[in-house]
């Protein structure tokens, strides 16, 4: 079965007590991280808080055991959150199951037949767009919780969001503000004065090891429950966290649902490899390693086709996660394991004590999450790039603001199609050869009437053929020399255009010489027909042949 193969394998072998008590520390580490993002970005999608934990351990756990990278740390991510929560508000429950299960059929899909190398092909200016816009709806969407607002149902659009939040500003908590703004501000302040005191003082170092999030998640807990503040807390708004994992649940399946549900689960599936593998290509870089994309990609597949049946919701790479577990000295996935039975203990042992966490708390960390996941220096960089880098980049971005996430992608990468055909057909080109140059016409009369040759360079494909319909629409008198060697590609179009250019010749009695086809080219040449359309001896290795051939 080397088709699947898991990374995990390769790393057994040799394995030693260092590097499982290294291995151990950095699953402890990413499971103290995971724990309050993983029931933040359960919050904010619409779900119950212990979705994001039953995603963080199953899922987790088998994207460490079947994945492809030494390394990756998977589990719920904010990318998801925009697109979950309008699936849920559009559809239900059962089908945000049928939806994520769908998504890893499609993934596993896509590894088994060797897909993992087409992402790369999706152009940056897309992947930024729509990383900022998504970062952009979860700010908003977490300033309900972050001012204490009360609302009945928050709509999933953009503007609706807007129009909610406007209306229920009267409402406005100052308990709830205050506090998550205290939260934001320990988030912010901890990440920038920790590390200056540990490189002056030695004992701040192992600060390092505790993410903000956690301190600005207790302490306010603490707050709430000696203080008795008034703010919601997950307590009050959904009665607790179960101490137990959830038993298998079969939703009703419909092939009705089906349909509606392909765009969602497509949206989910790109989405989700798209960022596990952007997150395995930058611990490769942190680790001097190299992932298996196609195995990385089958073990999402598997993880989120299991993981909804056992009240979770969508996984993947996690970058935030993965990054902090190679800091903390991860080798293996097995310190992806230790994170996931890690939030497992949590579950089983400490979940009463979540009553008290403040859903202000959680808002605070989702604002600084939507912060650090966008790439806003591109923003100010546009003005260094060309235009169609700018528009499709802006474009994806508005949309995934405005309309829909699905609709972006959908433009942006059509836009970045449209802009590569063109900028590759504006490499193609053709150059006249001067026919006096060569001795076999030099003393021709009427040479440059009587025979035309040119050079063509780049790609001869469907966006590049006006080169030869050009060449059709000036043939000379007797002979047309087109030297090909410099092309370096050649698709059924660009040989479809050949043959009517060879009929043309035909029909005008012109002499077509073809010379320099190598590879590719001539391997479409062939197998197109275009060179059975050319004379018996009209065929040349070079293009010095092909012009001694004019001139006889």
């Amino acid at each position: 079965m080397r088709w699947f193969h898991p990374r995990i394998l390769d790393t057994l072998p040799g394995y030693n007590r260092d590097r499982f008590f290294n291995d151990l520390g950095a699953g402890l580490t990413v499971g103290v991280v995971a724990l309050p993002l993983a029931m933040a970005f359960a919050i904010a999608s619409g779900l119950k808080p212990e979705a994001g934990l039953f995603t963080a351990i199953i899922a987790g756990l088998l994207i460490s055991i079947l994945g492809g990278s030494r390394v990756q740390i998977g589990g719920p991510a904010g990318a998801f959150i925009v697109i979950v929560y309008g699936i849920v508000e559009r559809y239900g429950l059962a089908n945000l199951i049928i939806a994520t299960a769908m998504s890893g059929v499609m993934l596993f899909a896509m590894g088994f037949f060797r897909l993992g190398t087409l992402i790369r092909f999706i152009p940056i200016s897309v992947v930024i767009g729509f990383t900022n816009g998504i970062a952009v709806l979860v700010a908003v969407s977490q300033i309900k919780d972050f001012l204490g607002l009360q609302v009945v149902a928050m709509p999933a659009d953009f503007f609706g969001i807007l129009s909610t939040l406007n209306q229920a500003l009267p409402t406005l908590h100052w308990e709830a503000t205050a506090l998550a703004l205290a939260c934001l501000g320990l988030i912010v302040l901890w990440q920038i004065f920790i590390p200056k005191l540990a490189k002056r003082f030695d004992w701040a170092t192992h600060l390092l090891m505790i993410p903000g999030s956690v301190v600005a998640l207790v302490l306010a807990t603490l707050c709430v429950s000696l203080l008795k503040l008034p703010v919601e807390t997950i307590g009050t708004r959904f009665g607790g966290i179960p101490s137990a994992l959830p038993a298998l649940q079969w939703p009703d399946f419909s092939w009705a649902s089906a349909r509606f549900l392909f765009i969602p689960a497509t949206t989910l599936a790109l989405l989700g490899a798209i960022e596990s593998l952007l997150c395995a290509r930058v611990s490769d870089g942190m680790i001097d390693d190299r992932h298996d994309p196609n195995q990385e990609l089958m073990a999402q597949g598997i993880a989120n086709f299991v993981t909804p049946f056992f009240g979770g919701m969508p996984a993947t790479g996690t970058i935030a996660r993965t990054v902090t577990n190679v800091k903390s000295g991860a080798n293996s996935p097995i310190a992806g394991v230790v994170h996931a039975l890690t939030l497992l203990l949590v579950v089983l042992i400490a979940a009463p004590l979540a009553q008290d966490i403040p859903l202000a708390a959680m808002a605070a960390i989702l604002m600084y999450v939507a912060w650090n996941m966008g790439e806003w220096r591109e923003f100010w960089h546009l003005r260094q790039y060309r235009l169609p880098y700018r528009v499709t980049l802006l474009a994806v971005f508005f949309l995934t603001v405005v309309f829909d996430l699905t609709v972006a992608v959908e433009v942006g990468l059509v836009a970045a199609c449209i802009t590569f055909i063109y900028r590759i057909s504006s490499l193609s080109r053709s150059e006249p050869v001067a026919v006096a140059d060569y001795p076999a016409l030099a003393t021709m009369a009427g040479a440059a009437q009587r025979v035309a040759a040119y050079r063509l360079y780049g790609a001869l494909f469907f966006g590049a053929v006006k080169l030869i319909e050009d060449l059709q629409d000036h043939l000379p008198q007797q002979v047309l020399v087109l030297d090909l060697k410099n092309v370096i590609y050649i698709d059924s179009s660009g040989a479809d255009t050949l043959i009517d250019l060879a009929k043309s010749c035909r029909k005008n009695s012109v002499r077509l010489l073809v010379c320099g086809l190598i590879h590719q080219p001539l391997d479409i040449a062939r197998r197109s027909g275009f060179v059975g359309q050319l004379g018996a001896n009209d065929l040349f290795a070079d293009l010095a042949s092909a012009m001694a051939a004019a001139g006889r």
